[in-house]
């Protein structure tokens, strides 16, 4: 049952978020790049794209599935833990997207990168906090049996498509055409994904 309201928890906030920032918008520019990038193969690539998504998506379901299928008795310390988890990881991604969607708000969005709140730690609070989300499922399945800890792969899988391929990389990439040298600046300042203290950085001309 605690599995359960989690992921549910997870999948009402995500997609009521989600939800909310399409509506009316444009298209996300990550995807819209890459059937920039793939010209006339963008249909076939993007359709290998998508299952490459469903795979992953596996790889969660067998992380909750595992989590929830564990006949430990409850609770154990490790599950107090992994709740502890849970709902810091869903608090914090909450936090850091209504932050950001503020910031969107202000006219300083349109020249300016966001360093407010939990963006003054980590370029990528929101994405940190989803990875944070998954290591919490392992916690509740690691048991006995040997193939309790196949749910460790969703938190390594999750951090591998977040840092390395479908999450940070495109997203930077747009943000540098966007914003050049005042995102390079941030970039000096704050970490990448992990939260943690600001860089100490020499200024270049113009900078505050």
């Amino acid at each position: 049952m605690t599995v359960l309201v989690l992921i549910s928890l997870w999948a009402l906030r995500l997609g009521s978020h989600i939800g909310s920032r399409t509506k009316g918008g444009t298209e996300d520019p990550r995807y819209a790049k890459f059937i920039e990038d793939w010209g006339d193969r963008a249909a076939t690539r993007l359709f290998v794209f998508l299952q490459i998504q469903a795979i992953v998506a596996f790889v969660l379901v067998l992380a909750v599935h595992l989590a929830a299928g564990n006949d430990a008795a409850f609770p154990r310390l490790v599950d107090v833990v992994a709740i502890i988890v849970g709902i810091v990881a869903i608090g914090g991604e909450a936090l850091s997207d209504a932050q950001l969607a503020r910031f969107r708000k202000t006219p300083q969005a349109k020249t300016e990168v966001c360093e407010v709140g939990l963006w003054r730690y980590s370029r990528h609070p929101n994405y940190f906090f989803e990875w944070l989300f998954w290591c919490c499922f392992p916690l509740f399945a690691l048991a006995q049996p040997i193939w309790s800890w196949l749910s460790l792969l969703a938190p390594l899988l999750m951090y591998w498509l977040l840092v390395h391929i479908s999450g940070i990389p495109p997203l930077e990439e747009h943000m540098l055409r966007s914003r050049g040298e005042k995102f390079r600046a941030l970039q000096r300042r704050v970490n990448a994904f992990f939260p943690g203290p600001r860089k100490s950085t020499s200024p270049l001309p113009g900078e505050p």
